[in-house]
């Protein structure tokens, strides 16, 4: 099997103190998140898989953003998410020079309005490996939507986080009914 790793929105406004919409930074901290997907990356890179990282944002002056959205429709007003912008950077402790691509997506799910599934297609990957914030949000979206494109996906559970440890218990045990829930420590068994 072909495989990649996906890691999702570990930008600054995301999942950084200092962001616009930190709401996951406290949570992962704790959780120790950004060093678990440093380990992901690089276990990726010495085993050969495709490394993808995946970003939330929006075009500079806010022209794909969704203004009628409750999720998205009022970040223009708080200046989060919009490309170019300082909270768009990777979170500064991330390797993110371990990505083989970065993709920057207008919704949700990583799959929306991208190039993610061309470029896996066309590598012949079909198991995917799945980390993010949140948790309750863009790791959701994106592993229910790659199950429906019928890849295999496990999902890294302790690189992901969302703003309560109850919301992330709660989305890994409904991921578990499509996707194999995995630790850090389990990838060494993955070929």
């Amino acid at each position: 099997m072909a495989t990649a790793f996906i890691g999702l929105d570990f930008i600054k406004d995301i999942v950084h103190p200092e962001g616009k919409i930190s709401h996951t930074s406290a949570p992962a901290a704790e959780r120790g998140v950004i060093e678990k997907v440093n380990r992901a990356l690089s276990t990726g890179r010495k085993k050969g898989w495709f490394t993808v990282l995946v970003k939330v944002g929006f075009a500079k002056g806010y022209t794909d953003q969704p203004k009628h959205s409750p999720f998205f429709g009022r970040l223009h007003e708080i200046g989060a998410l919009e490309a170019e912008s300082s909270g768009m950077e990777f979170h500064p402790e991330l390797k993110a020079e371990l990505a083989d691509l970065v993709i920057v997506k207008p919704r949700i799910s990583a799959f929306y309005g991208t190039q993610l599934d061309a470029a896996l297609r066309a590598r012949k990957i079909d198991r995917l490996i799945v980390a993010g914030v949140s948790t309750a949000w863009a790791v959701q979206s994106t592993v229910r939507d790659a199950h429906d494109r019928d890849y295999e996906v496990y999902v890294l559970e302790d690189a992901c986080a969302a703003a309560t440890e109850p919301v992330h218990q709660s989305s890994m045990e409904l991921l578990g009914s499509i996707a194999r829930v995995i630790r850090v420590t389990d990838l060494v068994e993955i070929s």
